[in-house]
């Protein structure tokens, strides 16, 4: 394997890890984390340890935002690699239940 396959395969491995910690920050108001809700838009890890992530709400104004940012924050805390974590909130494309994995669906009774 050359060295550059191997560098591309632990980037994957620690972005696999990102998404796994990311699970377990969970959207306080519909009980589902927020990978299965669509709600993760890019993980980003620089050479320096900055991870960053692009992430949406379900609405504009939430006013869970700083909860959930804190958690994504402590989440990713026990990650080695990641030095500093910064969250960026997008709103385009806006989110819509058609990001939502079959998981959140189901959880949440939506067709």
């Amino acid at each position: 394997m050359s060295e550059e396959n191997k560098l591309d395969k632990q980037v994957e491995d620690v972005k696999e890890r990102i998404l796994a910690c990311l699970e377990t920050v969970i959207d306080p108001e519909l009980g589902i984390d927020i990978v299965n809700l669509g709600l993760i838009y890019g993980v980003e890890l620089d050479e320096n340890g900055l991870c960053t992530i692009k992430m949406t709400l379900t609405t504009m104004g939430c006013p869970l935002a700083d909860v959930i940012t804190e958690e994504i924050h402590e989440a990713l805390s026990s990650i080695p690699e990641i030095r500093e974590t910064d969250v960026k909130l997008v709103w385009y494309p806006a989110w819509t239940t058609d990001r939502m994995s079959r998981y959140a669906r189901i959880a949440l009774g939506i067709r």
